[in-house]
């Protein structure tokens, strides 16, 4: 019997969640939205149990020619000593929304009920990857906030976040990088199959 099916027999209340933890020992709980057992353990795939958000920067930068004008860039905050040293304001700041923000492991989250979705503040942030292309994903703005007189934005992401994990064979949790070539063919049934339910 897998540590997975022994959680969910063991403890009723569990059922379906897992908590997972960053390498400074942070903890994010999520629910287990599939699972599938593989050679090696039990792979999952998980979604926070609370709201993830992101920090954006914005440099801004003047456009040469007659008819100039500043072009705003959003730089998404990933250093965690950036994010640290902002943490307090951005906390203060949703505060204001009645939303709480958690130093959570791998991702930024909040508490509380998100304000109603308003199209004019969405904004859609192109993501860099490996391949030739550029990802995008559409964010729901939720509050502005200055620190040291440089602009921030928090937003939260309009798509679930999902991360890949595996129940190793000791029964621990552990992210896997779904970049993996054979992580990939596990993702995506993992995904298909949670689509069919």
């Amino acid at each position: 019997m897998s540590s997975f099916e022994y959680n969910q027999e063991s403890d009723s209340e569990d059922i379906d969640r897992v908590t997972l933890t960053d390498e400074v020992g942070r903890t994010l709980d999520c629910y287990v939205e599939n699972a599938m057992e593989g050679n090696d353990g039990t792979y999952l795939l998980l979604m926070p149990v609370d709201i993830p958000v992101v920090i954006l920067s914005w440099d801004s930068e003047e456009e040469e020619g007659d008819d100039s004008e500043e072009i705003s860039n959003a730089v998404l905050l990933e250093d965690q000593v950036d994010i640290d040293e902002v943490f307090p304001d951005a906390k203060a700041v949703l505060a204001e929304l009645d939303l709480t923000l958690k130093l959570t492991a791998f991702t930024l989250t909040v508490t509380g009920e998100l304000p109603p979705i308003e199209d004019d503040g969405i904004l859609t942030l192109e993501l860099e990857n490996d391949g030739p292309s550029l990802d995008s994903e559409e964010l729901q703005f939720l509050k502005d906030f200055y620190h040291h007189q440089q602009k921030y934005s928090i937003y939260t992401p309009l798509s679930p976040l999902l991360f890949l994990a595996k129940y190793n064979l000791l029964g621990k949790v552990e992210l896997v990088s779904p970049e993996d070539e054979e992580m990939q063919v596990i993702l995506e049934e993992l995904l298909f199959d949670e689509m069919d339910e």
